[in-house]
């Protein structure tokens, strides 16, 4: 997280990606009166990204990054991505991540993602890039 707490990155560590039964249950109530009746689109929409994530239990997942408007495009995105990108170019681990913008596919792509798959989400969702990034040895 920024220090001004103006962005925020959360990863998952290897093995850690998918939501568990048991927290989805528990977030039930917040999620209804944030989705309200479009919770069963909301629902389907997660299970769509997670049954699309990459089954190779070693890597990181990069659930959320978000910069509040008034700061995109200064370069916080990247900051926020660095510690945990040379990280993982150290311990030769890859990452992955889903993109929904032009915008932060462009951000991604420029710390070494790329694009693997793009499908849409149901009811007219937006594209979603699923993006892959090995490690900077691997890449040559």
């Amino acid at each position: 997280m920024t220090e001004d707490g103006s962005g925020a990155a959360i990863w998952a560590q290897p093995g850690h990606w998918a939501t568990p039964p048991l927290d989805l249950l528990r977030a039930g109530p917040a999620m209804l009166r944030v989705f309200g009746p479009r919770l069963p689109l909301a629902l389907r929409s997660l299970v769509r990204i997670e049954r699309g994530h990459p089954r190779n239990p070693e890597h990181f997942y990069l659930h959320y990054l978000g910069v509040v408007p008034a700061r995109q495009g200064r370069g916080l995105g990247s900051r926020l991505l660095k510690p945990v990108l040379d990280r993982l170019d150290e311990e030769a681990m890859p990452a992955y991540l889903e993109a929904s913008t032009e915008r932060s596919r462009a951000l991604y792509e420029r710390h070494g993602f790329a694009v693997t798959e793009i499908f849409k989400l149901p009811s007219s969702g937006p594209p979603i890039r699923r993006m892959w990034r090995e490690p900077l040895a691997a890449r040559g």
